[in-house]
């Protein structure tokens, strides 16, 4: 499940989670350069992607906080065509404490409404959980519904509104590793 050689982290029925690659730079840029999607991932108004430039530098970015497992930034590669619906992540909330982390996810329109995320999310919630981690928080805008049905969807748990992390207040869903192994060995209905 963990680290091949040409970098894949995970994989599902329809997806490869791995790091992202610098020929995939003008994919980042359409998908961060989208008020649709960047007006989730800030406080305040969304600060878009500009050019190629900056979609290197992020690629630079998400290798380097990808460095202390099982945390990571990762590219959601669509196994079929090859092309990348988006990101997922599992980080360290901004100003918390270490076992204070977070898993969350942005896709490109053209991907959306296709179950990209849910089973994403589940892919590396099993990696978090694989790995050590004995909580995973997820949080989102008020309004950020859409992304609110995908916590709900993987199995996270609505705990309310927080003022903690961000500037704004936020919805935190959560779910413990003894909840999500409880969940996975259910047999589905």
């Amino acid at each position: 499940m963990t680290g091949s050689p040409d970098g894949l982290l995970l994989e599902t029925d329809r997806l490869r989670i791995r790091p992202w690659r610098h020929d995939e730079a003008p994919r980042l840029l359409d998908i961060l350069s989208r008020v649709e999607v960047a007006r989730w991932l800030a406080d305040g108004p969304p600060q878009l992607m500009q050019d190629l430039a900056e979609a290197h530098a992020r690629i630079d970015r998400y290798a380097e906080r990808s460095a202390t497992p099982p945390r990571g930034i990762w590219a959601v590669e669509v196994a079929a065509t090859g092309v990348v619906a988006g990101t997922v992540l599992l980080l360290t909330l901004p100003n918390a404490e270490a076992d204070e982390v977070e898993i969350g996810w942005h896709l490109h329109p053209d991907s959306w409404g296709k179950g990209y995320a849910s089973e994403a999310a589940r892919a590396v919630l099993d990696h978090a959980f694989a790995h050590g981690l004995d909580e995973v928080l997820a949080v989102t805008h008020l309004d950020n519904v859409r992304s609110q049905a995908v916590m709900a969807r993987v199995g996270l748990t609505d705990r309310g509104v927080v003022e903690k992390w961000y500037d704004e207040p936020s919805r935190l869903f959560g779910i413990t590793a003894d909840e999500w192994h409880a969940k996975r060995a259910r047999p589905a209905p």
